[in-house]
């Protein structure tokens, strides 16, 4: 039986997948990704450790291949993940700093410098971009700035996958969606932008070649199959941005379908002939771009989500895990019992979702997290629901974006990631959307994505379709509550005020304690 392999490199976990040509999963292994905070003077500084990466991918890699009987069954793999986050390799392959976790804050000076010297519009003009202040583009400007030395010995920038790729077969290159998340590629032409490499005052050498996802890259090495099981000459190929292979099993390629990906970001996303990169669309606080689709491009918008539950877990989950450790089950079981015992509207608490700035539509650096309405009959199962519905508002703000903006009104959604496993979750989304929300029979969608683009890269599959047709199960449907969602829809008016009045304040907040 001939199997397919995918690698993701997720925020919280690093993932290996084996699955069969009918996307059935046969074998997986994982380690957690690790934050680092390796600098006393500045300690809110996030980076990830390359060789952690490498060695946690590695192992989770030779976990699942273990699993199956003949290696040589694996006939190609193929990495996704996250993006913006690279690392300066040298000429002989060896890594100079660490990468710069999308946590990390440190590249506000360089964001406030692209505003006022290229602008919002420009960049979206050319590359269809939302300023983030981790945007690849300024992590390169700050290490002008602060670490030349290492930028001038640096050979190439290589994106997280991107790194991956050249630790599994020794071939430095990216592909379009990864690109894309730089500030620097032209959606248009398919290539690196030379007016805003120059505008920007950086090298186009540091850059990799980029080609569409799906294009086999090289072989893997006797030294990668050392740590990761596969089989010497394994062939490599292009995977493509987390959010975009994840669209791939479930049709999100096709027009009409709307993807919800959910997990420590939220992403919605539908597909798009063409890219369309006007100043009212750049307003929306949308992403354009492309997508892993061959010619077919992807506009999305998106914001944090999932990394707030993970927030609250660790800070004020203790008791959950005291009882997972002395019962059965996950401390989420109990958290998500709490949450639900909450009446819905969380007795009048309200969560701003922002603790890692605002997304769509709205994008604000300096925007903070809050919570509003809390009294003393507020408990911790609230709090919890507050979140909850506060990142399924933020959802709808999303959606209610790229119908005002783009004409694209779902009749429902089709939602993939780890969050489609939280049922109170999806069920909640649901009735604040007033929409059906499919979450399809399939296990770990983004790397499922990234080996349908191996096999597509080896020929195993013809295209996109023929994938989609072979690795598509439909699953569970969550209707909305016909008495909830209207409360919700009269809810979602006052939590629209919520980030236009404390705007003031999160921003003297934010330039005391987080400049």
């Amino acid at each position: 039986m001939d199997y397919l392999a995918g690698i993701d490199i997720g925020s919280t976990t690093l993932k290996a997948v084996l699955y069969n040509i009918s996307g059935d999963l046969v074998a997986s292994g994982s380690r957690p990704t690790e934050r680092f905070t390796p600098y006393p003077d500045h300690p809110e500084w996030t980076v990830w450790q390359p060789e952690q990466i490498w060695e946690g991918c590695a192992a989770a890699m030779k976990d699942a291949v273990a699993q199956v009987g003949n290696p040589h069954n694996i006939k190609a793999v193929a990495v996704t993940g996250m993006g913006m986050d690279g690392v300066p390799m040298d000429e002989h392959g060896n890594w100079l700093y660490p990468f710069i976790s999308w946590h990390d804050p440190r590249t506000e000076t360089q964001l406030n410098w692209w505003v006022k010297n290229i602008g919002a519009e420009k960049s979206f003009s050319v590359g269809g971009g939302t300023l983030w202040r981790f945007n690849t583009a300024l992590r390169l400007l700050w290490m002008a700035e602060h670490e030349p030395e290492i930028l001038a010995r640096t050979d190439k920038w290589l994106l997280i996958e991107d790194f991956l790729n050249f630790m599994l077969c020794g071939v430095r290159a990216t592909d379009y969606t990864m690109a894309s998340c730089t500030l620097l590629f032209d959606q248009t032409t398919r290539n690196w932008s030379d007016e805003l490499l120059t505008q920007a005052n950086i090298d186009r050498r540091l850059l990799c070649d980029a080609f569409p996802s799906g294009t086999p890259l090289g072989e893997v090495s006797a030294a990668a199959s050392a740590a990761t099981g596969l089989p010497v000459g394994t062939p490599v190929v292009l995977g493509g941005h987390d959010y975009l292979c994840g669209a791939l099993p479930v049709g999100a390629f096709k027009p009409g379908v709307v993807l919800d990906v959910t997990g420590t970001w939220e992403i919605v996303l539908a597909a798009i002939p063409e890219p369309i990169l006007t100043p009212d669309i750049q307003k929306l606080g949308v992403t354009v771009e492309t997508h892993v689709a061959r010619d077919t491009y992807a506009v999305w918008g998106g914001a944090v989500a999932a990394d707030m539950l993970e927030w609250y877990r660790k800070e004020y989950g203790h008791e959950a895990r005291r009882r997972a450790d002395h019962g059965c089950g996950v401390d989420w079981d109990y958290l998500m019992a709490e949450a639900a015992a909450s009446p819905p509207g969380a007795k009048g608490t309200m969560f701003l979702p922002h603790m890692s700035a605002a997304g769509c539509p709205v994008v604000d650096a300096r925007s903070l997290g809050a919570f509003v309405g809390l009294s003393n009959f507020t408990e911790s199962g609230d709090l919890l629901r507050a979140i909850i519905e506060g990142l399924d508002y933020q959802v709808l703000d999303i959606v209610s974006a790229l119908q005002t903006g783009l004409g694209i009104t779902p009749n429902h959604l089709v939602a993939v990631g780890g969050a489609t496993r939280n049922s109170f979750w999806m069920q909640n989304k649901a009735d604040v959307l007033g929409l059906p929300i499919e979450v399809p029979d399939i296990e770990e969608a983004t790397s499922l994505g990234a080996a349908v683009l191996a096999g597509i890269g080896i020929g195993l599959y013809r295209d996109e379709q023929e994938a989609f047709e072979q690795v598509y199960r439909p699953g569970i449907i969550y209707y909305p509550n016909a008495e909830l969602s209207p409360k919700y829809a009269e809810w979602y008016q006052i939590y629209k005020q919520l980030y236009s009045v404390l705007k003031p304040i999160n921003h003297q907040l934010y330039d005391q304690f987080r400049v």
